[in-house]
C-alpha cells in the first residue's frame, strides 16, 4: 500500500508525518486491497479571518474503487487528521456493507475482502438495506439532461460559468483536447476536472 503525503501551506514535520501515515496504516486492516492513499494536508486563510486546516484522504482501491473523506478544524492538524480518518472509517463502512450490483461490483467489497477485514471499531453499521425497508428511497437518476459542449479554454469557461451563475461548468477544453468540467471551490478559487480513462 502506497501512502503520498502533499502539503499546501503548511510544513510537513517529520513528528507530523509519523504521526499521519500511523493513522494510515490501520486502514488496510479494514479495507484489504487498497492500492494507494494520498493525503492532502492544507493551511487556508477564510474570509472570517480564522486560519483552518483541512485534511483530504483518498484511498484508490485494487478494483477502481475511490473513496474520499474530508475534514477542517481551526489551527490543530492532528484533529484534522482524526477527523478525516474517522470519516474515512464511515466510507469504508458504507463501501463493505454495499450489495453488488451488475456492472457496480467495483464499487463494493468482495466476499473475500470481508473476511479478510476487520471489524471497524466506533463506527455504526451503514446498512443499505435498513434504509430500503424504512421507506427511504434509493438514490436514482431523475432526470439526464444533453448539454452542448463548445471549444474554449479556461478563462472563457469562467467567464460563461459565471454569467450564468452555476458554481460547475461542463466544456471542450481547447488545450487538452477534451470535455473538461470547470467547479468553483469551497475555499476559493477554481478547479478543474479532466477526464482520465484507467
Amino acid at each position: 500500500m502506497d501512502v503520498t503525503i502533499q502539503s499546501r501551506n503548511l510544513r510537513v514535520t517529520d513528528a507530523l508525518e509519523k504521526y499521519a501515515r500511523k493513522k494510515l496504516d490501520k486502514l488496510d486492516r479494514y479495507l484489504p486491497n487498497i492500492a494507494d492513499i494520498r493525503v492532502e494536508l492544507g493551511h487556508e486563510h477564510t474570509r472570517r479571518g480564522e486560519d483552518l486546516v483541512s485534511v483530504q484522504i483518498t484511498i484508490r482501491h485494487q478494483r477502481g474503487a475511490i473513496l474520499r473523506a474530508e475534514e477542517r478544524v481551526p489551527e490543530d492538524v492532528q484533529a484534522a487528521i482524526n477527523g478525516a480518518v474517522d470519516k474515512m472509517y464511515r466510507q469504508i463502512q458504507r463501501f463493505k456493507s454495499k450489495n453488488a450490483r451488475k456492472g457496480r461490483e467495483r464499487f463494493t467489497a468482495t466476499i473475500e475482502e470481508l473476511r479478510e477485514a476487520e471489524a471497524i471499531p466506533d463506527v455504526e453499521e451503514y446498512v443499505e438495506e435498513a434504509v430500503v425497508e424504512a421507506g427511504v428511497p434509493q438514490p436514482e437518476i431523475v432526470r439526464r439532461k444533453e448539454v452542448k459542449v463548445v471549444a474554449m479554454n479556461e478563462e472563457e469557461a469562467i467567464e460563461q460559468m459565471e454569467l450564468l451563475g452555476h458554481n460547475f461548468f461542463v466544456f471542450f477544453n481547447d488545450s487538452t483536447g477534451g470535455v473538461n468540467v470547470l467547479y468553483k471551490r469551497a475555499t476559493g478559487g477554481y478547479g478543474v476536472l479532466v477526464p482520465r480513462v484507467e
